[in-house]
C-alpha cells in the first residue's frame, strides 16, 4: 500500500493494529527524524565482545554452532572471553566451571604444561572467525595456597562457588612463568600479529571476593602486575588492561589506576562490568518482571566517572567486560523470565546506544560492550539461561546482534519524539512511556535505521505507528530507494514464541526442531518496497509492536539488488 503525502510516498510496511482493539491498546503516534547528510562519527560495533563462565561448551556441537554465528557477523572483529582457561581439570564442563588441566607438577615440583585442552578451545574460536579476549584466570590446583577442596559444587540455588580454584598463588614467580609459556605457545601456533590482536587481561571481578576471588586487594595488584610481565616478556606489544571488575559503586577500578600508575604496570585498556537488576512485581494483572536498565546505566556511568577522573587514563580505550540485564547466566527463576523472548531482545536494543551515549558525554573511548551470554550444552529446550541459543536454535536475543552488523560506516543524526531522554533512562529507566528509539547509519549510499520499542515492564501494551522521515539522501536516491525491513519481535525472528504455539515440547521432533530454526531465521518481514525519494527527502510509515526491533534498510533504487 502507498499513500501520498506532500509529494513524497509512504510505504506501509508492517502490520496495522488489529481491528477492534480496545481504546488503552490503541497505537500511539511516533515520529523519527532522519538526516543523512549529518554525520554523527565512526560506527565502532562495540557490540563484538561475548562471554561465557564455561570455555569447554565452545567446543562441543552447539557452542561450535554458536561461536559460526557469532564469527559470521564480523570475521575476525568478534571477541569471546571466558572464565577458567588455566583451571586444573579434564576439561568436562558444569555450570559455571570449566577446565583445561594446563598446570601440574613432577614429583620434584618442576612444573609441567600440557596446552591440549586450551589449544582445542582457541583452534575453535579461530577456525571460526573469532578472536579470544584471554582473561588470565583461574588458578591451578597445584598453585593455589588453598586448594581444597578445589572443584565447587555450586548450582542453581545452591552450593558453594568459591572454592580452590579462586586463590592467590603461592608462588607468584610460578604464576608469572605459567602466563609466560602459555603466551610464548600461542606466539608459537598462532602467529605474533594474531596474538597481538588479542586481549589480555587478569582474573574476574577482584571485587567481590565472596564469588571469584580469595585473596585481597593488593594481592590480585600483584597477580595482575605479574601476569602482564609475563604476557610482555612472551609477546612485548600485547595488548594487556584490566581489571573486569563488577561495577559495585565502589572505588577498585580508581584504585586499580591508582596502583597501575604508581607501578608503572602497561595498560592498554581498562575493563569493567555493569550489570541490570530485574525483578518480580505485582500489578493489575498479577505478577511480571521489571527490568533494571537504570541500575545497569547507573553501573557503567560510576566506572565512566572514574575514568574521566583521571589524568592519564582518561584516553584509554574502555571495555564494558560484562554487560548484561542480570549478574547470572546460569542462575534460573521468576526475575529471569525475561531471557528467551523479545524482553532480551528489546533490552539489547535499548541499551546499546546508552551506553555509547554515557562514554561520549564524559569524553571517553568505547571500545566494546561484551555480552555475557553463550549457550548451555544438553539442557532442556528455553531453559531460562541467560543465552544467545538454545539447543542449536537461535533466540531473539542474537537477531538483535544480527541487525546490528548490518549497521556499518558512520552514524548520521536519527532523532525520534518518544525515545526516553538519557538522564530518564539513567534515574528511573522506563517505568512510565514507553521508549521508542532509533539510531541511523550510512555507509556510502546505503541507510540503516534501527528502531526500538522498549519497556521494562514486561506486560502488553499499545504497538507504535512510526512515521520515519528522510532527508539529505545520498544523490544515488534521485531514482528512489529500495526498502527491506527486519524485525525481532513476537511474530518475527522468534523461535521462543514458535515453540511455545507447539505445546513447549520438551524433546522436539526433527519436524519441529526444523521449523524451530525457520521460526528463529532473521529474514525480511515482506519483500522489498519501492519507496520515492525528491529532492533527498523521503517517507516510511510502519508499526513496531511493543518490545520489538526493526532495522529498515534503504539502498538506492538502481543499485539495490546488489546492496541488500
Amino acid at each position: 500500500m502507498r499513500m501520498w503525502r506532500q509529494g513524497l510516498v509512504i510505504a506501509a510496511v508492517a502490520g496495522a493494529a488489529p481491528a477492534g482493539a480496545a481504546p488503552d491498546d490503541a497505537p500511539f503516534a511516533v515520529t523519527i527524524d532522519v538526516d543523512a547528510g549529518r554525520d554523527e562519527g565512526p560506527v565502532v560495533q562495540e557490540w563484538r565482545f561475548f562471554g561465557a563462565d564455561e570455555p569447554n561448551y565452545a567446543t562441543m556441537k552447539d557452542g561450535r554452532t554458536t561461536l559460526a554465528t557469532l564469527g559470521a557477523l564480523a570475521p575476525d572483529r568478534v571477541y569471546f572471553r571466558a572464565h577458567n582457561l588455566l583451571t586444573s581439570g579434564d576439561g568436562t564442563p558444569a555450570l559455571k566451571w570449566g577446565s583445561t588441566g594446563v598446570y601440574r607438577e613432577d614429583a620434584q615440583g618442576r612444573p609441567i604444561y600440557t596446552w591440549t585442552i586450551v589449544d582445542r578451545i582457541f583452534d575453535t574460536y579461530r577456525a571460526r572467525g573469532v578472536k579470544p579476549y584471554v582473561e588470565l584466570g583461574f588458578m591451578p590446583e597445584a598453585l593455589s595456597t588453598r586448594p581444597q577442596p578445589y572443584q565447587h559444587d555450586w548450582r542453581p540455588g545452591s552450593g558453594e562457588l568459591r572454592t580452590g580454584w579462586a586463590y592467590p598463588p603461592r608462588d607468584y614467580a610460578r604464576w608469572e612463568e605459567l602466563i609466560h609459556q602459555w603466551v610464548r605457545h600461542c606466539v608459537e601456533r598462532y602467529g605474533r600479529s594474531e596474538v597481538a590482536s588479542w586481549y589480555f587481561e587478569t582474573w574476574n571481578e577482584a571485587n567481590l571476593p565472596q564469588y571469584y576471588w580469595g585473596g585481597t586487594r593488593e594481592e590480585f595488584f600483584r597477580l595482575h602486575d605479574a601476569a602482564v610481565r609475563g604476557v610482555r616478556r612472551a609477546l612485548p606489544e600485547a595488548r594487556v588492561g584490566g581489571p573486569d571488575s563488577a561495577g559495585a559503586g565502589d572505588d577498585f577500578l580508581a584504585a586499580f589506576m591508582a596502583h597501575a600508575r604508581a607501578a608503572g604496570t602497561p595498560t592498554d585498556f581498562l575493563s569493567f562490568h555493569a550489570k541490570g537488576q530485574p525483578k518480580v512485581v505485582e500489578g493489575a494483572g498479577g505478577s511480571h518482571v521489571r527490568m533494571g536498565l537504570n541500575t545497569h546505566l547507573k553501573a557503567a556511568d560510576h566506572e565512566f566517572a572514574a575514568i574521566a577522573a583521571d589524568p592519564v587514563f582518561r584516553t584509554k580505550p574502555i571495555v564494558i567486560g560484562e554487560s548484561d540485564p542480570e549478574g547470572c547466566a546460569a542462575c534460573q527463576g521468576p526475575a529471569n523470565a525475561y531471557r528467551n523472548g523479545t524482553m532480551y531482545s528489546s533490552y539489547t536494543a535499548a541499551s546499546f546506544p546508552r551506553l555509547r551515549a554515557l562514554a561520549r558525554r564524559r569524553g571517553l573511548t568505547l571500545e566494546g560492550v561484551l555480552t555475557w551470554a553463550f549457550e548451555f550444552e544438553d539442557q532442556a529446550p528455553f531453559a531460562g539461561f541467560r543465552q544467545l541459543n538454545s539447543g542449536g536454535i537461535d533466540l531473539p536475543v542474537i537477531n538483535t546482534f544480527k541487525l546490528f552488523a548490518k549497521m556499518s560506516g558512520r552514524y548520521v543524526s536519527a532523532r525520534s519524539d518518544h525515545q526516553v531522554s538519557l538522564d530518564s533512562a539513567l534515574s528511573d529507566g522506563v517505568r512510565g512511556d514507553a521508549d521508542v528509539g532509533t539510531v541511523a547509519t550510512r555507509d556510502g549510499t546505503r541507510v540503516a535505521v534501527l528502531v526500538w520499542h522498549y519497556h521494562d515492564d514486561d506486560i502488553a501494551g499499545p504497538a507504535a505507528t512510526v512515521r520515519l522521515r528522510l532527508r539529505d539522501l545520498p544523490r544515488a536516491y534521485g531514482g528512489g530507494a529500495t526498502l527491506t525491513q527486519y524485525r525481532v519481535d513476537e511474530s518475527h525472528a522468534n523461535s521462543f514464541a514458535a515453540w511455545q504455539k507447539m505445546g513447549s515440547p520438551l524433546a522436539p521432533s526433527d519436524a519441529q526442531r526444523t521449523a524451530l530454526k525457520q521460526a528463529a531465521a532473521l529474514d525480511a518481514i515482506a519483500p522489498a518496497e519501492r519507496v520515492v525519494v525528491r529532492r533527498g527527502a523521503g517517507e516510511i510509515a510502519f508499526t513496531l509492536p511493543r518490545q520489538g526491533v526493526s532495522l529498515l534498510v534503504l539502498t538506492p533504487a538502481r543499485a539495490s539488488d546488489d546492496a541488500r
